[in-house]
């Protein structure tokens, strides 16, 4: 597997008025964008080759992947290594590449903008709102399900039964492995009441080629959007298909989709940091000891 998705023409609505000239992937997550931990943890699962699918006003991100000669000819000047080399990290990182998905028709139709590129080969698809802690990554074991099965593989986290209704949700059987089961049924947001499981689909995907016939297909779903669910939900029982599977995740995982959540990941990710870690722990428990 070499080729990893990102999909990344969201509007940002969330963070208005933040996003109304920034993207939302390049909000700063203590002093790097967003993006730059996606890219960086596609690059660890050792994939090199990133196809983002972007849309208006999304140039910055293209910026931010390229070189800036001025800018490192300056630090350079200055004698400012280490500015320097985290500057050059992002330009070398991986090779990336960019498309425009168009019409915001949802996930499953950004999805479907990479196929020429991707080809007839599995891939990663990994979306940006959530960051996996590199100390628990994800994607190699879904790499390794995908390479023995031949399905296609997607990410999945307990959640309490009263937040399922924020995600997409699978019915699952065991497997042998206690980390993976395969999956027998997908539901896009349920209520509580309908939901088959606690198990909810987080940002990480890995998809056999043969996804593509299924979005071509795929009529408008929940949100009149074409759903990347539903077409997983037609290959759980197609003939023909491989299947569908799960990897259980139990490590650290950073939700950046919301306000709330957005600050409590720069927090928890800042206090893990060997640089600002003990100040910053050290001033957030006076400064919660001081709150009425």
């Amino acid at each position: 597997m070499r080729k990893a998705v990102i999909p990344v023409a969201g509007l940002g609505t969330r963070f208005l008025p933040a996003t109304k000239a920034t993207p939302k992937e390049m909000l700063p997550v203590v002093d790097k964008p967003a993006i730059q931990y996606v890219v960086e943890e596609v690059v660890s699962a050792g994939l090199q080759d990133v196809l983002m699918i972007t849309g208006r006003n999304k140039r910055p991100l293209e910026d931010h992947f390229d070189k800036v000669d001025g800018l490192e000819a300056a630090l350079a000047k200055k004698g400012d290594d280490k500015k320097l080399a985290a500057v050059r990290h992002a330009s070398e990182l991986a090779d990336i590449h960019y498309v425009r998905q168009g019409d915001p028709k949802g996930l499953g139709h950004a999805v479907l903008k990479g196929r020429q590129h991707v080809g007839h080969e599995p891939f990663a698809v990994l979306l940006g709102d959530d960051l996996i802690d590199p100390r628990s990554p994800i994607l190699p074991k879904m790499i390794d399900v995908a390479e023995r099965t031949g399905g296609s593989v997607v990410a999945l986290m307990e959640v309490p039964p009263e937040a399922i209704h924020l995600y997409g949700c699978a019915a699952v059987e065991a497997t042998d492995d206690e980390e993976v089961v395969k999956i027998t049924g997908l539901v896009e947001k349920p209520s509580p009441g309908e939901a088959p499981s606690n198990l909810a689909i987080i940002g990480r995907y890995v998809l056999a080629p043969e996804i593509f016939d299924v979005l071509e297909t795929t009529g408008p779903g929940r949100g009149n959007e074409i759903q990347l669910t539903d077409a997983l939900q037609t290959l759980t029982d197609a003939d023909g298909s491989n299947g569908v599977y799960g990897v259980v995740f139990k490590g650290a995982r950073y939700d950046t989709g919301d306000k709330l959540d957005y600050l409590k990941a720069v927090v928890q990710i800042a206090c893990d940091r060997d640089d600002l870690g003990s100040d910053l722990k050290a001033w957030l428990k006076d400064y919660v000891a001081r709150i009425d």
